[in-house]
């Protein structure tokens, strides 16, 4: 059984399963106005807790972080993002599917693009392309990855700015949208106009690669706080409509001293069901969709971080998911 560990908080049957949504800042809301509109991988994800207190504190009040001393693009890598892990999670599949290793890759919503400046880290033959709208935050993640990466890896990593349904840019190996971000479209024809756009930029044996959430608890308005180190990260499920689908998230920060950064990031999505995602990938023409799904620790009745292809999943509190299509 191949088993990756990963650092991403994942809380089986608790709605913090449901704290992770892409940084897309304006460039979101952009969108949605123009468009109106494993081998065989078995097992994948062993989840610990993150983030290191190096890395999560600043200067302000006994060395803690304050509103006014901090970064919301930071506070969300530091909250949510684990990078490398997803980058690995992506490499077996693709080689569970292809035999082969993935060498380009394509982040749809990229924000920060840490994701693909993973992607370039790992392997020196490896290409990243991020799309994404808002020039704001390609900007803030460019200042940041030419900090992080080596000239070499630099040069490897591509963005644009550029619209996911229209943006062509080189045919890659894979494609990803990951934290949700697709879930933007709220309507099936805008979301199966894009899922037919991202086949189209995938070459002969790509895939394609979405995460989702779900459970009777993200149906639910309401917030839950994680603790972590110099600061507590809120998910606030604000409004939901059960019969448009409809949802209103919104992401806050709050630091030691009392202060807080309130609807850090806002999030105006409808919560797709697998179900819906898995008949709208086959409309667009991908061959094979695949789920992986999380198992469940029995001490617990969390999530055991281990996600295993499934075609039936268990009705918990909260979810998140991987679907894999092949084109």
């Amino acid at each position: 059984m191949s088993v990756i560990e990963m650092n991403r908080p994942r809380v089986k049957n608790s709605a913090n399963t449901l704290s992770r949504a892409k940084a897309l800042g304006k460039g979101a809301a952009n969108l949605a106005a123009k468009t109106s509109a494993k081998a065989s991988v078995n097992a994948l994800a062993k989840l610990k807790k993150k983030p290191t207190a190096k890395s999560s504190r600043k200067n302000g009040k006994n060395g803690w972080r304050t509103a006014a001393t901090s970064d919301h693009h930071e506070l969300y890598e530091l909250s949510v993002q684990t990078p490398k892990e997803e980058v690995e999670f992506i490499d077996k599949v693709f080689k569970s599917i292809t035999n082969r290793l993935p060498a380009t890759f394509r982040e749809d919503f990229c924000g920060t693009h840490i994701l693909s400046s993973a992607w370039v880290i790992r392997r020196p033959t490896n290409h990243a392309y991020g799309v994404d709208l808002d020039p704001s935050v390609l900007a803030w993640g460019a200042a940041r990855r030419k900090q992080q990466l080596s000239p070499s890896a630099h040069k490897r990593l591509h963005t644009v700015q550029g619209n996911v349904l229209s943006h062509k840019g080189d045919l890659v190996d894979v494609v990803a949208a990951f934290n949700f971000s697709y879930y933007i479209f709220k309507k099936r024809a805008e979301l199966l106009r894009y899922f037919k756009f991202a086949r189209t930029r995938l070459k002969k044996d790509g895939v394609f690669f979405l995460d989702c959430y779900g459970g009777y608890e993200s149906f639910s308005e309401q917030n839950e706080e994680r603790n972590l180190d110099g600061f507590t990260y809120i998910w606030d499920t604000a409004k939901y409509n059960p019969i448009s689908g409809e949802v209103l998230n919104h992401i806050h920060f709050k630091f030691p001293d009392g202060t807080q950064i309130r609807k850090a990031f806002t999030y105006d999505w409808r919560l797709w069901t697998i179900a819906e995602l898995q008949e709208l990938l086959a409309d667009a023409g991908f061959k094979r969709s695949t789920v992986y799904w999380e198992g469940t620790d029995h001490a617990t009745g969390g999530g055991n971080g281990i996600f295993r292809k499934a075609t039936q999943g268990e009705a918990c509190a909260g979810w998140i998911a991987y679907i894999a299509a092949e084109k």
